[in-house]
């Protein structure tokens, strides 16, 4: 849709002019006719059929009924003055009630007469009514009865509303663009493809996104136009995959040395499980291949990523290779390093942290002996990616939570070496599975989806305020037992102060019910500058206090396999993702371990749902899955800079078999014809390059 009269500037459009042309561009980012055809409907009020009065709740939208008029009386006085009509059909009583207007509606609406009305429903007192609805006089021998659409309702804001572009001032500039633009629109998507899925054409499915003029025809124009979405992001991923494939030559690791042999027969301190054999395996085949690997690693907190990832460290080094590791924050860069020393000695391989605070001194040994070589293993923050950090044959990056990094911040890591080294990237944060298709797929999945033997299941529960005292009784019985407790509070931007005195008022109540010299208890919260911060900690991971209480600040980065309770206040304020994420904070050594989930007693249907959810499973997929129907794609972490999910129609929680029938068909026409070179294949090659200007189809032939 970039032709001519579809790029025009949308001032220029019939009903706009320079301020609304304005207020357009700033409230709803539109600035051209083609931008404006794309704002879709975000849903339609129902004309298509009418109504009966006993069919009516107040859950339902706006609906249309005909019914009689049998009495109108003038209620109340002043500010609460109405007219309130008494409106029957041949299955019930309703009212129809105006709070403005009231003489000229009194005057004009006729007892006796049949009418057609259009409104909302509510009930109150056990009674139907519908508040200032449309109302017209009902004709029996007329051909079409009232608005016989499905109406669509548009996106507005106030300022909008100011200048008069609600859903029906929208609607009108839409009926506008169409106008004129409508034979402009070009096909994208190739006609054997339309013809296979029985998808509508172009044309005529963005007419009936935005005039429907059924609920099959919406249907069509709905699925039609999400396709396209869903194929377009897979068609640019996969050319990515293709590109980096064919362009990329990766380093070989032919053998398995002495390192990985020693590590595996000697050092390792338990039986790998068999998905973690399995995630090896496929990591062995990957740097065989002469290809560079790129692969995520999806586990939950605790299922054995990290030995993964020093394992393939290990290949690498034994064939000659450096490695790295890069983590998003110091806390879990340091977290790595003492988990990497904890599994092998400096006397095995040489392991290095470098971070942001690391001083000048040591900074320049470590450069030192990463361009010797000397150094195998090389850990630590962004630092990792500056200039002047030279390695002498880079040729594993290991990055852990991807999301928290830009593209260019990976591209950057790539280039330390001649030949790119292959990546492996972990995250702890299951991935659903559409998300991972559309998010991360240019890159192979591999899940650990086993905790290691030994290890219990977390228990959890939810207790509501009335419960506390029975909470602190539990909390008595574990730290008699020898056990340590976290307890966190939420902290919400919008609310730190608020947030702050209730953490506060938590740490008051907690001092009363567990006393000094009895009880010692750790506090981390977001206020503390960063060496306090790692002093109350400290004292936590050694034993010294038995209590840490703290914000979401402890989400990542601390490991005390003997802690064992995990509580979260106010747990109903939190995501389910984020409740996941702490409840995986515990669970880390051989003993049973709990999650106890304290809330109000009002919760709503969400809330409800998703504490439900945390008591019943420890899935962190089947999790993930739930938390992306409740919350959407644009809300889970890493969507936002990964510019991938600029989708406008589709739904990734509900349009999975969409998505899936959309990859098959991107998979096939790459196989087939991978530079897009067949006649039938100019469009999408010509769609890519519109898109982005710069690509240069010799680089992967």
């Amino acid at each position: 849709m970039n032709t001519h009269t579809l790029s025009t500037a949308i001032e220029y459009l019939k009903g706009v002019g320079p301020q609304r042309g304005e207020v357009l561009k700033k409230e709803l980012g539109i600035f051209s006719y083609a931008d404006l055809l794309q704002h879709y409907p975000f849903r339609y009020i129902d004309r298509t059929r009418f109504y009966k009065i006993n069919e009516l709740n107040a859950d339902l939208p706006a609906i249309q009924i005909i019914g009689r008029v049998v009495n109108k009386e003038i209620l109340g006085e002043k500010r609460g003055k109405r007219l309130v009509v008494q409106f029957k059909d041949d299955t019930g009583l309703m009212e129809l009630v105006w709070f403005q207007s009231i003489k000229w509606f009194e005057k004009n609406i006729q007892t006796g007469s049949a009418y057609l009305v259009f409104g909302k429903p509510n009930e109150f007192n056990g009674r139907i009514s519908i508040s200032h609805p449309e109302i017209e006089l009902y004709d029996p021998k007329a051909k079409k009865q009232g608005n016989m659409t499905l109406q669509p309702v548009y996106n507005s804001t106030e300022k909008l509303k100011q200048f008069n572009l609600d859903t029906k001032g929208i609607q009108r500039l839409q009926a506008a663009a169409l106008e004129i633009g409508i034979h402009e629109i070009e096909e994208t998507i190739p006609a054997y493809i339309l013809q296979h899925f029985g998808l509508m054409d172009k044309k005529q499915a963005m007419w009936n996104i935005h005039f429907p003029a059924d609920v099959e025809q919406l249907n069509q124009a709905q699925r039609r136009l999400k396709f396209e979405e869903l194929f377009f992001i897979q068609l640019k991923i996969l050319k990515n995959k293709l590109l980096r494939t064919r362009k990329f030559k990766g380093v070989l690791f032919e053998q398995v040395g002495e390192k990985f042999t020693t590590f595996y027969n000697e050092k390792l301190p338990f039986e790998l499980t068999n998905a973690q054999k399995r995630v090896m395996k496929e990591i062995r085949q990957d740097t065989q291949r002469g290809i560079q690997m790129n692969r995520l690693l999806q586990g939950d907190v605790g299922s054995g990523k990290t030995v993964i990832a020093l394992m393939t460290m290990l290949l690498a080094i034994d064939n000659g290779y450096q490695a790295c590791l890069m983590a998003p924050t110091e806390i879990l860069a340091k977290q790595h390093e003492q988990s990497l020393k904890a599994l092998v000695d400096a006397d095995f391989v040489s392991i290095e942290l470098l971070t942001g605070s690391t001083p000048k001194k040591k900074r320049k040994e470590i450069q030192e002996s990463l361009l010797s070589g000397k150094l195998n293993i090389l850990i630590g923050t962004h630092a990792l990616i500056e200039d002047t950090v030279q390695f002498q044959n880079l040729g594993l990056a290991v990055i852990d939570e991807q999301h928290r990094f830009g593209v260019e911040q990976r591209a950057r890591l790539w280039k330390k070496s001649v030949v790119p080294p292959h990546v492996l990237v972990m995250t702890a944060t299951p991935i659903p599975r559409t998300l991972a298709m559309t998010l991360y797929g240019d890159l192979e999945v591999s899940v650990i989806d086993e905790l290691p033997i030994g290890r219990k299941p977390i228990k959890t529960v939810h207790m509501y305020e009335s419960q506390r005292l029975r909470m602190f009784g539990f909390m008595r019985e574990e730290i008699e037992k020898g056990r340590q407790v976290y307890i966190v509070y939420p902290l919400i931007k919008e609310s730190e102060k608020l947030d702050l005195l209730h953490l506060e008022a938590g740490i008051e109540a907690i001092s009363k019910e567990f006393p000094l010299p009895d009880y010692r208890i750790s506090i981390v919260h977001g206020k503390l500058n960063a060496a306090d911060k790692d002093y109350e900690m400290q004292r936590f991971v050694k034993g010294e206090t038995q209590i840490m209480v703290a914000t979401t600040v402890i989400e990542v980065g601390v490991n005390v396999p003997n802690a064992s309770v995990m509580i979260i206040e106010n747990a109903e304020r939190f995501g389910l993702a984020q409740l996941h994420q702490l409840r995986g904070r515990v669970g880390r050594g051989a003993e049973q371990s709990y999650c106890i989930l304290m809330s109000g007693n009002k919760l709503s249907n969400d809330a409800k749902l998703r504490l439900e959810t945390m008591v019943r499973t420890t899935d962190g997929f089947e999790i993930s899955e739930i938390d992306l129907q409740l919350r959407g794609p644009g809300d889970i972490e890493g969507t936002q800079q990964s510019g991938v999910l600029d989708l406008k129609l589709a739904d990734l929680a509900h349009d999975q078999a969409l998505l899936q029938e959309a990859r098959q068909t991107v998979i096939k026409i790459y196989e087939d014809d991978p530079d897009l070179l067949k006649p039938e294949h100019q469009i999408l090659r010509r769609y890519l390059e519109s898109r982005n200007p710069g690509i240069s189809w010799d680089k992967i032939s």
